[in-house]
């Protein structure tokens, strides 16, 4: 039997007896079909619609074919999906699923406006650029960039989305704060050389609550790192008693953040405080006997040797009063590592042993949770001249990491993916092949039927359709 070959197919390597030929006409398929899964987490929480109430829109709109929720959905979702540029939005301006998870009338982009933009259903990166880069002045008069963001209308929200996502207020939350580097490779407006890094970066302040986002805020890198926290945690603090005034806060850093004010302010408002202490030779005398007890017993067994104190300690003149110290006499192979927090919580609270080993020792996690929304989310591309753009871009970022939070939460519970993290999500539930069909009644989306997770993707598909609306719960 002749074998019949359209010449424009491309030629591949035989299979045996199979000639393997390929072509780019498949029809409307997308690498995306997870994407479905990131709309209906939205039909839940309306987490991107109480984000695009945060931004002001000056455009005339008998003017305009994308509304503002469209572009601030487009933009999260490509974050979510991997797409870290603007201009990879150019490429995604045809994919039929992305607008329909968008929520365009017309996934097709058939009916626009203007022919050259027919099949594009989707905005291009000059016009998401315009809710970066819209100075913060601008107005209906302005020519081009006339979608303002309100940044405290952000910060805000990062807090609501948090209460929100509780069914019943918790009897005690930790808030751990953290600073990182951003490093920046032009000459963005505060980015300064920093010692610690080494590097040209910016400092932004990080707020979680487990895994939940509290505060992201962009700061040049010469400042301490404590610069700033202090407001933050009013703000935060005032709002989740606002909505649960019998909550017990307890704050948690590292030695960045011992600073008094902040103590002094947390021991005024009854928040308790675990922090660590630089190390000094003040200190490192009380402990003696005891990190000489950590070394006899390391060399006895030559396994790490460790031994708690309790100590009273004041600075000579940057504390305002004595406070409890935890000191850990420890030894290792390498030496002596001894180590020091300073806390609120007195002994009868929490004994020095557990105190060190799993209340500040469980901080740790916040890392995980900063570079997840670095390295998978992107929360280091800011790359714009001006600090307030990069904070926008950052604030993206971060409601990308709070959906794919919310979907991992309400969606993955008892699943194998149940704790992945965002980029496994990705991999593994969204970045799913899909022939997609447009009808005039229906949006046909047929999944890769060898996808290995498809028996997940339909537990996570059912663990939504359970679930209550999470703006019903604040």
């Amino acid at each position: 039997m002749t074998t019949q070959c359209n010449a424009a197919y491309l030629d591949f390597p035989m299979l045996g007896v199979r000639q393997v030929l390929a072509d780019f006409d498949g029809g409307d398929i997308t690498s995306d079909g997870g994407a479905l899964l990131l709309r209906k987490t939205e039909a839940l929480s309306g987490i991107i619609h109480q984000f695009a109430a945060c931004f002001t829109d000056h455009r005339d709109p008998d003017l305009i074919e994308h509304t503002v929720e469209e572009l601030v959905a487009q933009r999260v979702y490509g974050l979510a999906l991997g797409y870290e540029d603007l201009n990879d939005h150019d490429d995604l301006r045809c994919d039929p699923l992305l607008a329909t998870v968008v929520g365009k009338a017309d996934p097709t982009g058939n009916s626009r406006q203007r022919r050259r933009d027919r099949g594009k259903a989707l905005a291009g990166k000059s016009t998401l650029n315009r809710l970066e880069l819209t100075p913060v002045g601008a107005g209906k008069d302005s020519r081009y960039k006339k979608i303002t963001c309100r940044i405290r209308d952000v910060e805000r929200l990062l807090v609501t989305l948090f209460l929100q996502a509780h069914i019943r207020p918790p009897e005690r939350i930790v808030l751990d704060l953290d600073a990182t580097d951003d490093p920046v490779h032009g000459h963005q407006l505060g980015r300064f050389f920093h010692g610690y890094y080494k590097n040209y970066c910016y400092l932004p302040l990080y707020i979680f609550c487990g895994d939940h986002l509290l505060c992201a805020r962009l700061r040049p890198s010469d400042i301490d790192a404590s610069a700033g926290a202090l407001t933050q945690l009013q703000r935060i603090v005032a709002q989740v008693r606002e909505a649960w005034p019998k909550v017990k806060i307890t704050i948690r850093a590292d030695s960045g953040f011992c600073r008094d004010p902040i103590m002094t302010w947390c021991e005024a408002h009854d928040v308790d405080y675990l922090l660590g202490l630089a190390q000094n030779q003040r200190l490192l005398a009380m402990i003696t006997a005891e990190q000489e007890q950590a070394r006899l017993e390391f060399e006895r067994t030559k396994e790490a040797s460790r031994v708690f104190a309790e100590l009273r300690y004041r600075t000579l003149d940057s504390w305002s009063r004595a406070r409890r110290v935890v000191a850990k006499a420890e030894h290792l192979a390498k030496g002596a590592n001894p180590r020091f927090v300073v806390t609120s919580l007195t002994a009868e609270d929490r004994a020095a042993k557990p105190l060190y080993e799993e209340d500040y020792c469980g901080r740790g996690e916040m890392e995980n949770r900063i570079k997840e929304q670095q390295l998978h989310l992107f929360a280091d591309r800011t790359s714009a001249a001006t600090m307030r753009a990069n904070q926008i871009r950052l604030f993206f970022s971060s409601i990308a990491y709070v959906m794919l939070n919310a979907l991992r939460r309400l969606g993955l519970a008892g699943t194998d993916l149940a704790e992945a993290q965002c980029q496994t999500i990705r991999l593994k539930l969204l970045k799913i092949g899909a022939l997609v069909r447009v009808t005039v009644r229906k949006v046909w989306v047929k999944l890769s039927s060898s996808c290995p997770y498809a028996e997940v993707f339909r537990r996570v598909h059912a663990n939504l359709s359970r679930s209550r609306p999470l703006m019903l719960r604040c």
